[in-house]
């Protein structure tokens, strides 16, 4: 039987509300705007719930993730439609009547949020951010500028962990010293090699990796850093007018790339604090212990925006809470040639006139 999606109307004309980077609720019809606060209990939510707990989720579905993978249906409350969703759609729009939709069974027990940081920037202030991306790009094609293109950009809240870890190195370093001295007859250089032994620990909060196959890894860290002091305890209310997606890797998959940012940074550390004089540091071994883990799932804010330009596709992320701006940009051959050759043709002129002047 097809489910019913949840959504919030507005007190006064029935009209959906949608979150707005004010921190409040926003009618799309009148335009009266409420505190979150005073229609969080439009939706029946599941007051006392804990959220995601690593322990429950592997106990309830580890078991069962093909369930996870199923294409669900759901009957949107606003004009009856029926509405197709993936196993991963936590909030959408229904394509009938535009209304915001949550798939609120998506969002409870052990599949419920810990956290998501708001948006913070609205699209019009998203697409300013990319358009001052693009500008003073010397070699972008003029033709992949068309502004009409950025009206398709879309907030989303994208799944993130938020590893939690203490982590113990032990690294071995091949270091070497050098010294030069000379003597009446010779010039001598002295080379020492030292096995530089360096421990320690560090604790490790937050580091995020993202919960989404759909998701870009490179394109999701390039985004950081967020803000965590702007995280908040979850409410369902801050997804509506955005899209939401629930994770679909789970954290045991996403935890090798926790550890190895973490790893990385105790190396570094231990890296600077190796005592002595040492022209160079490579290392040889280490060993990495890491314990004390614990994981929190949020949603992050983020506008995606994919653009195509000679058949090859380009995708463009924004922070949405500090408006950070990513992704790749297309290079125009024509301007290329002209702008690599008229370097090259300035640096051949300046070389002929100092050649003249001093030869003269």
């Amino acid at each position: 039987m097809p489910e019913q999606l949840e959504s919030y109307k507005c007190p006064s004309c029935g009209a959906p509300l949608r979150y707005t980077t004010t921190d409040k609720m926003t009618c799309t019809s009148c335009g009266n705007a409420y505190e979150i606060e005073a229609i969080e209990n439009m939706l029946p939510e599941s007051d006392g719930e804990k959220g995601f707990d690593w322990g429950d989720y592997k106990k309830q579905f580890r078991q069962t993730e093909a369930k996870l993978e199923d294409r669900d249906v759901y009957i949107c409350r606003s004009c009856g439609a029926a509405i197709e969703t993936d196993s991963t759609t936590a909030a959408t729009r229904c394509p009938y009547c535009d209304n915001e939709v949550l798939a609120k069974d998506r969002l409870t027990g052990s599949l419920r949020p810990n956290g998501v940081i708001p948006f913070r920037i609205d699209k019009d202030e998203a697409v300013r951010r990319v358009k001052a991306h693009f500008r003073h790009k010397p070699l972008l094609p003029r033709s992949f500028l068309a502004m009409h293109k950025l009206s398709r950009i879309q907030g989303v809240y994208v799944p993130f962990w938020l590893f939690d870890a203490d982590v113990r190195g032990d690294v071995d370093f091949d270091g070497t010293t050098v010294r030069h001295y000379s003597d009446k007859n010779y010039n001598y250089t002295e080379t020492k090699h030292y096995l530089v032994q360096v421990s320690g620990q560090m604790r490790f909060s937050r580091i995020p990796v993202d919960g989404s196959e759909k998701m870009d890894d490179d394109l999701m860290d390039a985004l950081e850093p967020f803000d965590y002091s702007g995280l908040r305890e979850f409410d369902a209310a801050y997804l509506s007018g955005f899209l939401a997606d629930r994770f679909d890797e789970d954290p045991d998959k996403s935890l090798p790339r926790a550890s190895e940012r973490m790893e990385d940074g105790v190396a570094n550390v231990l890296r600077a604090h190796a005592d002595g004089d040492y022209v160079t540091l490579t290392p040889k071994r280490s060993r990495f212990d890491l314990s004390n883990t614990s994981v929190q799932y949020v949603l992050l804010p983020v506008y995606l925006l994919n653009l195509e330009f000679n058949k090859k596709k380009y995708r463009f992320a924004v922070n949405g809470q500090t408006g950070k701006v990513v992704g790749e940009l297309p290079v125009s051959k024509a301007i290329s040639r002209l702008y690599f050759g008229g370097i090259a043709s300035g640096v051949a002129a300046l070389g002929t006139f100092l050649a003249y002047l001093i030869f003269r």
